[in-house]
């Protein structure tokens, strides 16, 4: 595969390129622009010190070629980490060239063509497989305390022959027969039947996941009304259950309109209906560009984000996790859906688990409630991230929305959290990268498929092994806000820009630092200082 990237680049070195200073108004720098099979790389020459801005191919989002001026041709590269690079190449055929290069680069046709298939091949194939273990589903829903006498572990779905976006493995209440499962796949979405994401085993009650159902406006399905039913009899504590919608109601009342919808309470013995109005992929990936496009200066400075509506969005997932967590304290069931349940419902569950349960906020557990919500419930990670060359109206910041949900609650509870906002911005970094094969494909199916723990490094065993860097040096394990469920306040004002993602490569633009890098630093600095002094006590 890397002969037919090669064959990508009609221009692999160029020199007297000047690199803009977008932000500030610094001199430009001059170098070398050279493209690889995977990166492009820009040295400068006219440093002392070799400095070097390396760009994975993977994170280039558009590649736009300018107008040519006196000076050469512009060529504006944005990246889907928030960096955004303005070259200047002296020839307009050159210019060319290297645009219509990084198109092809920047967006593969194959799976094999992306990093993860060619980052250190040269490892250990044993040591790589052996590595994908440290994050175990079974032994997660084990520590919720399944299978038990209400739920059990079903194999229905072995083989995806159920819901080929599915996990092979699944919890269900433990009445639930297969022809239940059956005829509830049947009339949902994609066969995305009711099955659990997190129990709560101090009160029993349960965040089931799932897609709409295809009810239309009269239609029922006797054994989906039978599985909502088997959900409420494994919970003990309650005699209802709810079903959460995570979309608009108009929104659901026009999938209803294609024969899909919502369920109707009149078929549904003992469920309560909750609507809380998450919007659609579309306007989220839309108010991103716009934030981005007004993006502020620093985390006071409020310009372009009040109008692109981010913060609402972030603030919609949040009160619904919030919502889902009240109604697990209370004792009752959820279940939680959306069109086809792998989007909002992720983040909704997710959100919901943070809240409730103290071991996502563990370094590790929150690699697990990515690797169980996220990657094996099949969020569409190569459409809504672009990894491949596809249709843009799929591409959406969902995962994104997740993890700056995580940072705004760290902002809240700063003691409640093992991991710091480095850690939430490396996943992220990681997500649109391409360098591991978590996020590869859409589902479990399409990564066995791939061979991924075959041919590819996992990011948790490498987030593991720096494990140092992410420590939040606030976190204390017997803290009142480590123990327990975390209540936030969701008023608007308490959700703010996260400057640290999003401008992280602006370089001229100081906002006010928090106060959790400038701990880091004094600890990064007295470990430097120690290790000094270490090194002149052996002398």
């Amino acid at each position: 595969m890397e002969t037919i990237v090669m064959e990508h680049i009609r221009l692999p070195k160029v020199e007297n390129v000047r690199l803009i200073d977008t932000v500030t108004s610094r001199r430009a720098s001059v170098g070398t622009l050279y493209l690889t099979a995977t990166h492009t790389i820009f040295v400068e020459n006219e440093t002392e010190i070799l400095t070097e801005t390396w760009v994975l191919h993977s994170l280039v989002f558009s590649v736009e070629k300018q107008a040519s001026t006196t000076t050469g041709c512009p060529l504006l590269v944005r990246c889907k980490n928030f960096q955004v690079l303005q070259f200047v190449i002296p020839q307009e055929r050159d210019c060319h060239d290297v645009h219509v290069s990084l198109l092809h680069l920047s967006r593969p046709e194959h799976y094999e063509e992306l990093y993860c298939f060619s980052y250190n091949a040269n490892s250990d194939r044993e040591d790589r497989r052996k590595a994908w273990d440290f994050i175990n589903l079974k032994a997660e829903y084990s520590r919720m305390g399944l299978p038990n006498h209400l739920w059990k572990l079903t194999p229905a779905n072995h083989h995806y022959k159920v819901s080929d976006t599915y996990p092979a493995d699944l919890y269900v209440p433990k009445s639930a027969t297969p022809p239940v499962i059956m005829g509830s796949s049947k009339f949902r979405s994609r066969g995305r039947f009711p099955t659990l994401s997190y129990y709560y085993k101090e009160n029993h009650a349960a965040i089931c996941r799932s897609s709409q159902p295809l009810s239309g406006f009269s239609a029922r399905c006797l054994e989906d009304e039978q599985m909502l039913e088997a959900i409420v009899r494994s919970n003990p504590r309650s005699d209802f259950m709810y079903v959460v919608d995570t979309r608009p109601k108009l929104n659901a009342m026009a999938n209803r309109a294609a024969g899909k919808g919502y369920e109707n309470e009149d078929n549904y013995s003992n469920i309560k209906f909750h609507f809380v109005g998450i919007e659609n992929i579309h306007v989220m990936r839309n108010s991103l560009q716009k934030m981005l496009e007004g993006k502020p200066l620093s985390t006071t400075d409020p310009v372009g984000l009040e109008s692109s509506g981010w913060l609402k969005h972030i603030k919609a997932v949040v009160d619904a996790g919030v919502f889902i967590t009240k109604v697990s304290l209370e004792g009752i069931s959820v279940l939680v859906h959306c069109s086809d349940g792998w989007d909002r419902t992720a983040q909704v569950c997710s959100v919901a688990s943070v809240l409730l349960d103290p071991y996502y906020r563990t370094l590790k557990g929150l690699m697990v409630l990515i690797e169980r919500d996220w990657v094996s419930f099949g969020h569409k990670f190569s459409h809504r991230n672009n990894h491949l060359n596809g249709d843009p109206k799929e591409v959406s910041p969902v995962i994104d929305q997740f993890l700056e949900c995580v940072w705004q609650l760290s902002e809240q509870f700063p003691c409640a959290f093992e991991y710091n906002e480095r850690f939430l911005i490396t996943i992220h970094h990681h997500v649109y990268s391409c360098q591991y094969g978590n996020f590869i494909g859409n589902n479990q199916k399409e990564r066995t498929e791939l061979g991924l723990q075959e041919k590819t490094h996992s990011l948790w065993t490498y987030l593991w092994k720096n494990r140092t860097d992410y420590i939040n040096p606030l976190y204390r394990p017997d803290h009142s806000q480590t123990q327990g469920v975390l209540r936030p306040l969701t008023a608007p004002y308490c959700f703010k820009f996260w400057g640290a993602l999003y401008n992280r490569f602006d370089r001229g633009i100081h906002p006010r630092q928090s106060v959790m890098e400038y701990l880091m630093a004094i600890r990064e600095e007295t470990q430097q200082l120690e290790e000094q002094l270490a090194s002149h006590e052996m002398v």
